[in-house]
């Protein structure tokens, strides 16, 4: 025994099917083909004309009643999906909106680190002018590049990894 869920689904895709088939080309060759034939009908007397214009009206009454209705539900139909669709694209825009903060963040942190980056060539410079230990003085450059450099890769290398990974969040926002 089906649910009052499932017959309702059921009544749905009927009304869809029925809407998409009133719309269509062979919908109206048949219709064209009964009005012709309620027409011809009573010049074959089969039936007098003013029966046939009052079943034919009859029949048109109800047929556009039930079509009003089908159409109202394709509109609604219609409105949800729009609904939804409003409500993914404020979702993607939230989304789109933080990757946008995220790479300020990011582009922050890159000056910082070419702030450092300069401080350091200037701390070099001034280590050259001073040449009274020159082995101390470079034994201790070196140590202060290596520091440096490895830090600085190590901070590169994970501003690489988060744009990365940004990117392939706004690749997956664009997909969708």
């Amino acid at each position: 025994m089906k649910t009052s869920h499932e017959r309702i689904e059921l009544l749905e895709k009927l009304a869809d099917g029925i809407t998409s088939w009133i719309g269509s080309i062979p919908s109206l060759i048949i219709h064209t083909l009964l009005f012709l034939t309620a027409f011809l009908l009573p010049s074959f007397g089969v039936v007098d004309f003013d029966k046939m214009l009052l079943v034919l009206t009859t029949v048109l009454s109800l047929e556009a009643i039930y079509l009003s209705i089908l159409i109202q539900m394709s509109v609604n139909k219609s409105h949800e999906k729009i609904e939804d669709i409003q409500e993914d694209i404020e979702e993607i825009s939230e989304d789109i909106e933080d990757i946008q903060e995220d790479l300020e963040e990011i582009s922050e942190d890159i000056e910082e680190i070419t702030e450092d980056i300069e401080d350091i060539q200037e701390d070099i410079e001034e280590i050259n002018e001073d040449e009274d230990d020159e082995d101390h003085i470079e034994k201790a450059k070196k140590a202060i590049l290596k520091s440096n450099v490895n830090s600085n890769k190590n901070e590169i290398k994970l501003l690489k990894d988060k744009i990365q990974e940004l990117q392939n969040m706004i690749d997956e926002l664009k997909k969708d």
